[in-house]
């Protein structure tokens, strides 16, 4: 093979590499004929999907969360639709996924069509009188806190019926399982697009039953020592304890009830010590049938709202103003420390060096 080959082969090797190796399919003149069937003319609408929500977001996975199934599957979508186009319609950008021109071009007119469908689906869904507002809760807040508070759902509703649904899965938007979800978890380490509402106060409680069979706990780390009622897992408390100043040399105990309900039983069943929150307990406390041991001021995840991407339904932007006014009072109003954290606007540290155990109660409600 002599020189002038050899330079041959590296020009058409970079030439190549100018064109990202991977050939590209022509497009094809497509005439309009409108006796021909729409099925051959347009490509899986799965495929249009998957495009319309990673353009319309700048990301595969938040298209993924947006429609409800794996990233992998939405890149795996858009690749089929470019393919079937015979154009190349994303690129990786430094911040997600930018538009080609031909992409541009076909994102401005699936975005319409989208929208239209969208809209004329949420028109004829109320005239066929399906124009119930979906509410998924989480189960503590939903049954505890919720619920009593129905009637004033559904004058902010003004009209439809409410229908809600206590769990702490989120709901796949796309088909239409939820209009609005209220989730509970660390403001840190929250879904995308999910909006934080309120982080409470969290404390211990324990029943007068279980009072009456042991000694009040002198200290956090006694308090670490006694059975806990956890849910899911002991990250909760564990993170309170250490937050509390406990020195954590030891296996957290007590049962795991998975549900925050469940734990509200178990505590008033005199089982053990729950961490719960002015939302769910201040009846109870004022009462006198559940006690708060020790008065602390810590945080340890809050509530959250997530909506579609573009929920359209009025009813979901005024249920949203409520529940978030409604919480933030209900809490401004039982916590003092909170209402100096919201006059301030920030967050004091944590400070439980002066812990001292709760004698009697003190929590008042309206």
């Amino acid at each position: 093979m002599n020189y002038g080959t050899v330079v041959h082969l590296m020009h058409r090797l970079v030439a190549l590499e100018m064109t990202n190796v991977t050939p590209r399919a022509k497009p094809r003149a497509v005439r309009f004929d409108p006796d021909r069937p729409l099925s051959g003319r347009l490509p899986p609408l799965i495929m249009l999907r998957a495009f319309e929500a990673t353009a319309r977001t700048g990301s595969m996975r938040k298209a993924a969360s947006d429609i409800g199934i794996s990233h992998t599957v939405i890149s795996r979508h858009v690749r089929s639709l470019e393919l079937w186009i015979g154009w190349k319609l994303l690129t990786a950008g430094p911040r997600g996924v930018d538009l080609t021109q031909e992409g541009q071009s076909l994102y401005a007119t699936t975005s319409v069509a989208f929208q239209s469908i969208a809209n004329i689906s949420a028109q004829l869904r109320a005239k066929a009188g399906a124009d119930e507002l979906h509410i998924w809760c989480y189960p503590g807040l939903a049954t505890r806190w919720l619920i009593p508070r129905l009637d004033e759902v559904r004058s902010v509703v003004s009209s439809g019926e409410v229908l809600l649904r206590a769990t702490d899965q989120m709901p796949d938007f796309a088909r239409g399982e939820a209009d609005v979800m209220i989730g509970f978890g660390e403001f840190g380490h929250l879904p995308d697009g999910a909006v934080p509402i309120l982080e409470p106060r969290m404390f211990p409680v324990v029943s007068a039953k279980w009072l009456d069979r042991h000694e009040m706990p002198a200290s956090i780390d006694e308090l670490a020592c006694l059975p806990l009622i956890h849910e899911e897992s002991y990250a909760q408390w564990a993170s309170w304890l250490m937050r509390a100043g406990a020195t954590l040399d030891h296996p957290l105990k007590g049962p795991r009830l998975w549900d925050a309900n469940l734990g509200f039983d178990a505590a008033l069943a005199g089982q053990g010590v729950a961490l719960t929150s002015n939302l769910m307990v201040a009846d109870e406390i004022e009462q006198g049938s559940l006690v708060e041991l020790f008065k602390t001021d810590i945080r340890v995840g809050g509530y959250f709202l997530v909506t579609p991407a573009n929920a359209l339904d009025e009813r979901v932007g005024r249920f949203k103003e409520w529940i978030a006014c409604s919480l933030n009072a209900h809490e401004f109003a039982r916590n003092p420390a909170y209402q100096l954290r919201r006059k301030s606007n920030a967050l004091p540290a944590q400070n439980v060096g002066s812990l001292s155990p709760r004698k009697s109660n003190t929590i008042r409600t309206e």
